[in-house]
């Protein structure tokens, strides 16, 4: 039996999408090893993404539109973590903080507004790999809508930062998705 998010309820969770369905913890207590890997994967990709648009917003950089761009997917990712928080503590895991990481970034990441949205762009096409990758790899059906709505919303900021930098907001026709291994490559290179 599923339980639907009440108005109340998403707005105390920061889910984003009411329409989001949560498994009651009975229901997703069998969720297999591999998926409980991608939640936690994906718990750090928000987390980085968070921790990026954080120092973004603070480098005094951006201009008002850029810095307003920043501000949604700010909001977009940190609704994503409590998504995935909620799903993983519904299995009984206590999800990773913001305290249990600490983020670094290349040299001149934050010089300018192009350099930002530069590394902006790299990181939303990470986090839309990561995601696909679940989508694909995932075994728990109840887990492939949430991570799917995630993943659509990703492809959004994608498409916002191409248009931000001068880019076509339509990429490929089948955007690449990313395993779990080279998801986990891929922040470790953020990871101080």
């Amino acid at each position: 039996m599923l339980r639907v998010l009440t108005r109340r309820r998403l707005l105390q969770t920061g889910l984003a999408g009411g329409a989001l369905l949560v498994a009651p913890p009975l229901a997703l207590a069998a969720t297999p090893d591999a998926d409980v890997a991608y939640l936690r994967l994906l718990v750090g990709v928000e987390l980085l993404a968070r921790d990026f648009y954080d120092d973004a917003l603070s480098s005094g950089k951006l201009d008002a539109k850029a810095s307003a761009l920043a501000k949604q997917i700010r909001a977009d990712e940190r609704a994503h973590y409590n998504g995935l928080a909620t799903l993983l503590t519904g299995i009984g895991q206590v999800p990773a903080t913001a305290d249990d990481i600490d983020f670094s970034y290349p040299k001149g990441a934050f010089a300018s507004q192009d350099s930002i949205l530069k590394l902006a762009v790299q990181l939303e096409s990470l986090a839309l790999g990561a995601y696909l990758g679940a989508v694909q790899n995932v075994q728990t059906a109840t887990l492939r809508l949430p991570i799917g709505q995630i993943a659509a919303n990703e492809a959004q900021h994608g498409g916002a930062l191409a248009i931000a930098t001068g880019g076509t907001p339509i990429g490929r026709a089948f955007a690449p998705s990313l395993q779990i291994g080279a998801v986990s490559a891929a922040l470790d290179r953020y990871e101080s």
